[in-house]
């Protein structure tokens, strides 16, 4: 994110959420991360992030976190490990809609893969005939870690997200006649 001229900020207590144009839920483990948004407090801060229409884009565990079963910031339910265990982690070449004509190489490590979703989800890539990649308004989730390689042009679709939702904001408080 930082490559792309964010100024990224790690986000442990809800004060530190509190601002902020985007918001990474990254991988890790699921059950892990849900104990660690009850235990820090940060739920009623999150929820307020994705109300507000503040993109928010969910890799792999973060996926799981923002699905219909767990936070539901998206119409859409994740199955956990679905393409195996670690043994059985693996690289692919996805096409992605919008990130350009060239394959995206994609990491997937213990990942899930979308079961089900809902009439407002966008599929932009699958995998074996799975949805690995989706987005719903101001939620952008990935079954894969873009992170773990040098292509930025996943991340690139979620700056582009925040952008345009920051302009939309600024334009309804000027709309609005609100100081900007």
């Amino acid at each position: 994110m930082r490559r792309l001229g964010a100024d990224a900020v790690e986000v442990r207590t809800p004060e530190r959420l509190a601002g902020l144009d985007g918001l990474v839920i990254p991988g890790g483990e699921s059950t892990t991360m849900t104990r660690l948004i009850d235990s820090a407090g940060l739920e009623p801060a999150l929820r307020a992030h994705h109300e507000a229409g503040r993109p928010i884009l969910g890799t792999c565990a973060g996926l799981i976190v923002c699905d219909a079963e767990h936070l539901g910031f998206i119409d859409a339910t994740a199955r956990r490990n679905a393409f195996g265990r670690q043994l059985q982690s693996f690289e692919a070449d996805l096409e992605v809609i919008g990130a350009g004509e060239e394959p995206l190489r994609a990491v997937f490590i213990r990942a899930p893969w979308v079961e089900r979703t809902g009439e407002g989800v966008e599929v932009l890539a699958t995998w074996d005939g799975h949805p690995v990649a989706i987005r719903e308004g101001s939620v952008l989730a990935s079954a894969f870690h873009p992170e773990l390689t040098d292509d930025p042009r996943f991340h690139a679709i979620f700056m582009a997200m925040i952008t345009k939702a920051a302009e939309q904001s600024r334009a309804n408080r000027e709309k609005e006649g609100a100081p900007r």
